[in-house]
């Protein structure tokens, strides 16, 4: 297949890491990798773009250009991918229909209570036109699911559970060795944590774990705090963990997502409290290398990790709870152990990208087939 393809929300390649683009990238690649050609139609941004006039006649002439990009190319079907209000996509749909080609969403989104506010109600509006025109709609999770069937035909909606490449997130005995070396850890549990140091609510997750490992600490339990990443909200974060935790947390700085299996090999447990976190691709790699999870109980998080089972999941912005999950894995070698293969073993059944996105092939060829 010829693949026009358009992310609205956060272009391929974009300078800020996150799990939406991790699940983007996954997308492209496997279909470049399953032989088919994929054009990027446009790097247009267009987070909140119904709100910044000035912009318009950006979107306007890069409208025109995706046009002729994809005139040329020809394409067989055009995919976009993570269309909800805030990017809703605004080339696609028009593209498509008057270039008679086959419209795909890949994380399609859909909420009936951005109408209810002016500053959504634009974006509602073209989410809705968008998903609309969509020949089919995946969803990698299953609320979306529910929403996009009071809009569209079961026939036109699909589920795809979000996956990684497991080999990708192997343990490794000797990165293990090495870096607890480097962190001082001795025999102590290392708990891990990562994140980019952004405003809002991933510096507020992090605060939420130094806090709650804090409380540990003045209880008199032993750990060594490892957290991962960078940013605009690193001193904050620096002066908080001198407060909570003086001595007991190392910070790595940022760690690319290629190193991130020897991160997560040299920890027992992976913490994070996903505060709205739409799936958390941290998570499904932690618990790839074989260490349990802990997170707060909402967003996409449970349908990644396997409360009880894989890792423990804890009531929303509740500190004890999250704490008491902690403690409970700290001091439980046979359990944090029991959970870690657990979750191994639950990342290649159920979240192999490979394995997973076979169904997403599967649709588009038969769409191409039925609209040839």
């Amino acid at each position: 297949m010829r693949i026009s393809f358009y992310a609205p929300f956060k272009p391929l390649g974009h300078l800020h890491p996150s799990g939406d683009l991790v699940i983007g990238t996954g997308l492209f690649e496997y279909l470049h990798n399953r032989g088919h050609r994929l054009m990027v139609a446009s790097d247009c941004r267009v987070r909140w773009i119904y709100w910044t006039p000035w912009r318009w006649p950006e979107l306007l002439r890069e409208t025109r250009r995706a046009a002729g990009r994809t005139r040329r190319f020809r394409p067989d079907v055009w995919l976009t991918y993570h269309a909800y209000y805030k990017a809703p996509d605004l080339l696609g749909p028009s593209i498509s229909t008057r270039q008679d080609i086959p419209y795909v969403i890949f994380q399609g989104a859909f909420s009936t209570k951005r109408r209810k506010k002016i500053k959504t109600l634009p974006g509602y509006l073209l989410n809705k036109r968008s998903l609309c025109a969509a020949r089919h709609v995946f969803s990698n999770r299953r609320v979306d699911l529910l929403n996009l069937g009071r809009l569209l035909p079961h026939r036109n909606i699909s589920y795809v559970a979000p996956g990684i490449y497991p080999e990708a997130f192997s343990f490794d005995g000797e990165a293990r060795a090495d870096l607890r070396k480097d962190w001082n850890a001795g025999d102590d549990p290392v708990i891990l944590s990562a994140a980019m140091f952004r405003p809002g609510v991933k510096t507020e997750g992090l605060s939420w774990v130094i806090r709650a490992c804090g409380k540990l600490f003045r209880r008199g339990r032993r750990f060594q705090l490892v957290i991962a990443g960078d940013g605009a909200e690193k001193e904050k974060l620096h002066r908080l963990a001198e407060k909570h935790l003086p001595g007991k947390v190392t910070f790595l700085g940022k760690v690319a997502r290629e190193h991130m299996y020897r991160f997560y090999s040299a920890g027992d447990i992976f913490i994070f409290p996903g505060i709205r976190e739409s799936l958390g691709m941290v998570f499904l790699e932690a618990q790839s290398c074989g260490i349990p999870v802990i997170a707060f109980r909402n967003g996409g998080i449970p349908e990644v990790v396997r409360d009880g089972k894989t890792g423990l999941l804890t009531p929303l912005f509740d500190l004890d709870p999250f704490a008491g999950a902690i403690e409970k894995l700290i001091t439980d070698t046979v359990l944090r152990r029991q959970m870690g293969v657990a979750a191994r073993a639950h990342v290649r059944e159920n979240h192999d990208l490979d394995s997973n996105y076979e169904k997403v092939e599967e649709v588009l060829e038969a769409i191409v087939r039925e609209h040839k």
